[in-house]
């Protein structure tokens, strides 16, 4: 087997050359000067869907299993305020099951256009039944009869056998309105620490770690 080629360490002239437009978005102090940590991803959430070719909410999601083992998968955003950081899946996937058992998690976004990351760590609480419902209603009609139809993280045969629980839940739902589920929620992490990092040349990059205290907020600056 051939070993893949890893990109070397950048260079001074790389840094001049590819770093330049990151490292003046990247350069205004005034940001890691803030007590809000919610109206900061905001900002930058708002950067990455300027700049981001694609799926500026995605999310990495990590749980822990019933052995203690780390579990990590893609996911997507779909609200933050402050209260926490909201997403959707089938409560009787691998990650729901996992949240039911660990009621905590992990995020982590990843801009690599803007060359800027968040880290989340805290609680889990479900959403609202009222929630669940609310967002349900707003996806595409085939998302919704997807939800009926895939066993989501159970093993399936071959593509045709999901195909055809595809064409039953859209025949059985013909002419009316797909409800939501039951085993399709969502939950909201609650963060006790979110930190922010950005590029700097030569790996002299900038970390900002916020930390909850009583009803605010306590920030501590890093080292890189």
């Amino acid at each position: 087997m051939t070993a893949p080629v890893i990109p070397s360490s950048p260079s001074r002239e790389d840094y001049a050359r590819d770093y330049a437009a990151a490292l003046a978005a990247n350069a205004d102090e005034a940001a890691f000067q803030r007590d809000d940590p919610f109206g900061l991803f905001i900002d930058w959430l708002e950067d990455a869907r300027r700049h981001e070719p694609n799926d500026a909410n995605a999310m990495a999601l990590a749980t822990v299993d019933a052995d203690g083992l780390p579990d990590c998968r893609m996911v997507l955003l779909k609200d933050v305020d402050g209260r926490g950081f909201t997403f959707y899946s089938n409560r009787e996937s691998a990650k729901g099951q996992q949240l039911a058992a660990m009621p905590g998690a992990a995020l982590l976004f990843h801009w690599k256009t803007l060359r800027r990351q968040v880290r989340v760590r805290g609680r889990v609480q479900p959403v609202t039944a009222a929630e669940a419902d609310a967002y349900f209603a707003s996806r595409a009609r085939e998302s919704r009869i997807g939800a009926w139809a895939s066993d989501q993280s159970r093993p399936l045969a071959d593509r045709a056998e999901l195909e055809a629980a595809v064409a039953r839940e859209t025949a059985r739902h013909e002419g009316r309105e797909v409800p939501r589920p039951d085993r399709w929620s969502g939950w909201r992490v609650i963060p006790e620490a979110i930190e922010f990092w950005r590029d700097r040349p030569f790996r002299l990059h900038d970390r900002v770690r916020f930390e909850r205290d009583g009803e605010g907020w306590r920030r501590t600056r890093l080292w890189p």
